[in-house]
């Protein structure tokens, strides 16, 4: 083979070898743009793990709940892969459906309060912020937590309407304390680190449902808030907002909504579904 030849060739695996090189350390530094849209056959879908009876994590490892359902069987039937990623830190959220890490946000996703920041879907759940109490107490009202501590998840709905759209009840608490999950709320009030919990009523009925022996604890019957869930897509996304909608409407109207619903009866998710 000519030299002339046999150097050029040599040049150029010497530059693609160092191309490579340059990409994987690129790769491995988290530099690379390559990995920063998702195509257009897989939704990858947004969640806290921290939200059961919606989303959370099962003993085995693996990821489950009511909106992850939900989002499985709209991705069944658009033939896209569905991809469950859990949101490790919640207030990153937006950031993360911003930047197109995650495609939407379904995971007991407060609308009220949130209106202008994402596309919504139409809500799918009405929700309502309740205190939980041990039953042994004696608080049986919202004016009887005068003075006491009350926990609630950080960066959630709830804690949102403890520090704006209640003022003047919670002014009147003696210490809120927000905290990363439910499951350490519900372990404080057992123990007594703090006199209640305000939680969205479906995670309350799965804590004294699944978690709590449900005689241990019981809910004030004076809701601080109404709200409804919806799932969050991008500013700007509504070809897909209106995608996943209309697979979700079928959904409804062939009953395969309230079919998924019933698998988790007893935490009162087939109450509180909003039908179109």
């Amino acid at each position: 083979m000519n030299k002339k030849i046999i150097t050029i060739l040599a040049v150029f695996t010497i530059f693609l070898a160092i191309g490579t090189v340059n990409a994987g350390l690129l790769d491995f530094l988290g530099n690379s743009n390559t990995n920063t849209q998702n195509d257009n056959n897989t939704l990858v879908v947004g969640f806290c793990s921290e939200f059961p009876p919606f989303a959370y994590r099962t003993d085995n490892g693996s990821y489950t709940g009511f909106d992850l359902a939900l989002a499985e069987e709209v991705c069944a039937r658009n033939n896209w892969t569905f991809k469950a990623q859990p949101i490790i830190n919640w207030d990153s959220k937006k950031v993360e459906v911003d930047s197109g890490e995650i495609d939407c946000i379904w995971s007991e996703f407060t609308i009220n309060g949130r209106e202008n920041d994402y596309e919504w879907s139409n809500p799918y759940f009405n929700n309502t912020q309740v205190f939980v109490v041990k039953s042994d107490s004696n608080i049986s009202s919202i004016g009887d937590l005068k003075g006491k501590t009350v926990e609630t998840l950080g960066e959630s709905s709830g804690a949102e309407a403890l520090k704006t759209g209640n003022k003047t009840i919670t002014d009147t608490f003696g210490k809120i304390n927000e905290i990363k999950d439910y499951n350490t709320a519900f372990m404080d009030l057992d123990s007594g680190a703090c006199d209640a919990v305000l939680v969205d009523i479906g995670s309350a009925n799965y804590q004294m449902t699944g978690k709590f022996n449900s005689t241990s604890f019981k809910i004030i019957n004076e809701p601080l808030s109404y709200e409804q869930y919806g799932v969050g897509f991008k500013k700007g996304n509504t070809e897909l907002r209106d995608q996943v909608q209309k697979t979700l409407d079928e959904m409804f109207k062939d009953g395969t909504v309230d079919k998924i619903a019933q698998n988790y009866s007893d935490y009162g998710i087939p109450e509180n579904l909003i039908h179109p």
